[in-house]
């Protein structure tokens, strides 16, 4: 009898709702400090994708499949990290994504030493196993929040990405110092930091992360209904399909003007010299990025305030003036770069609003499934758009593209009562969509 009672299992405790309060403040913390670890090492490996591209193909026609890379490989690995995350929670899906990417740094070093163009882009395409770690980084911050803080606890964790998307670039010149004195092929000192940020990464999460916050709230729902219910509420497929779409065509929206921007302001001012040329570009994409993530807490606080729909439309009204600015206003830099800070803002409303529509849309099952194909199609969405315009572009010029894409917007527009009936209809789809 002694024997079975100490082998009999365990009855799991149900949290308290101090305890899981208390580990999602810490979860969003340690989100945060990966986010800005990760944007480190993802931003000093964007700066140099191109001109590595360039220089190992000798064609700079080919400079963008560096970034088509990651993003193939970004989409790749989303669907798979979702299910490590389901099956084993957070902390092993974060950490293997970062740890395949740093493996990709790897692999990108030796293609530069062994000057092998075809294996720099297989190395760029698991470096997207990272990006997509980050991309989960966000849905990660909703596991354990509620309807009254979930867009800001996820909105928090997207600014901090611009900490190291602004710190990463500006780390390259001082990177290939350090990579001369040690010896490293030429352009791949700055990778160094990269490798450290990951690395840092890795440890952040597999030590700090615990507990698991997706295992957590797995539990809080099979043990107390009452609070699950306030974490995962029961699924509404029409509404969480509304919000994969509307972030997709947000993403697709930005990806496409942002990525032909550069080339457009070097045929407006052909005449400047190359540095003022290279300056007027640098400055518009700081202004760019800046809007995409710097107030992003705002959109999260918004969404939670005035509701998720709602702040997507506010999103597809600033890449609707975004557009038309760039369109009528082509023939000026100042114009532009307006244009790229407006498609920012935009951007950031969108898609805190649909990623925190699409948590609170899904029951707990469904949830990180979903997550998962949501960042693979905005990321196909995203690279399509990349390639599409660059095609657009020389046929149609800049303005014309931007008439184009307000397709997106308008798509979005005309679907968003269908997204706000779903969302606010008695939850009586349970399990009927994934």
């Amino acid at each position: 009898m002694a024997d079975t009672e100490r082998t009999a299992p365990v009855e799991p405790v149900a949290p308290t709702v101090e305890e899981v309060a208390r580990v999602q403040r810490r979860t969003v913390w340690v989100l945060s400090l990966g986010q800005v670890l990760g944007g480190l090492a993802f931003g000093a490996t964007l700066s140099l994708g191109a001109v590595l591209a360039a220089e190992l193909s000798g064609n700079d026609a080919l400079s963008g499949l560096a970034a088509a890379s990651i993003t193939l490989g970004t989409a790749l690995t989303a669907v798979p990290l979702a299910a490590i995350a389901r099956r084993r929670g957070r902390r092993l899906s974060l950490t293997t994504g970062m740890a395949v990417a740093l493996a990709g740094v790897g692999i990108v070093i030796a293609a530069v030493a062994l000057a092998a163009f075809p294996l720099l882009l297989v190395g760029f395409a698991i470096i997207g196993a990272g990006q997509a770690a980050n991309l989960q980084s966000r849905f990660a911050a909703a596991d354990l929040a509620t309807d009254a803080s979930r867009g800001r606890d996820l909105s928090i964790v997207v600014w901090a990405t611009t900490v190291g998307a602004v710190l990463g670039p500006n780390l390259v010149g001082p990177g290939e110092v350090l990579g001369d004195e040690l010896g490293m092929p030429a352009l791949t000192g700055p990778y160094l930091f990269t490798i450290a940020a990951q690395a840092l990464a890795i440890v952040l999460y597999a030590v700090l992360m615990r507990p698991d916050p997706l295992l957590l709230a797995q539990r809080v729902v099979a043990t107390t209904p009452a609070a699950g219910r306030a974490i995962a509420r029961a699924d509404r497929p029409v509404a969480a399909r509304y919000a994969i779409f509307a972030v997709a065509a947000a993403h697709g929206t930005m990806v496409s003007i942002m990525a032909m921007t550069p080339v457009h302001l070097t045929h407006l001012t052909h005449a400047d010299s190359d540095a003022a040329t290279l300056s007027i570009i640098g400055l518009t994409i700081s202004l760019h990025i800046a809007g995409m993530y710097a107030l992003s807490p705002v959109f999260g606080i918004l969404s939670d305030r005035v509701g998720r729909v709602p702040t997507i439309l506010i999103g597809q009204a600033l890449l609707a003036a975004a557009l038309l600015t760039a369109s009528f206003g082509q023939d000026s830099t100042i114009a532009v770069t307006v244009a790229l800070v407006l498609l920012g803002l935009g951007w950031s409303a969108s898609t805190v609003a649909g990623a925190t529509l699409l948590v609170e849309s899904s029951s707990e099952e469904l949830r990180t499934r979903r997550q998962g194909i949501s960042d693979f199609t905005m990321s196909i969405v995203g690279g399509a758009g990349a390639i599409l315009a660059g095609a657009l572009l020389g046929w149609i010029g800049y303005g014309g593209l931007a008439l184009v894409v307000m397709v997106l917007v308008a798509a979005s527009v005309l679907m968003a009562p269908l997204g706000w009936r779903a969302s606010r209809r008695p939850a009586t789809e349970a399990g009927s969509g994934g």
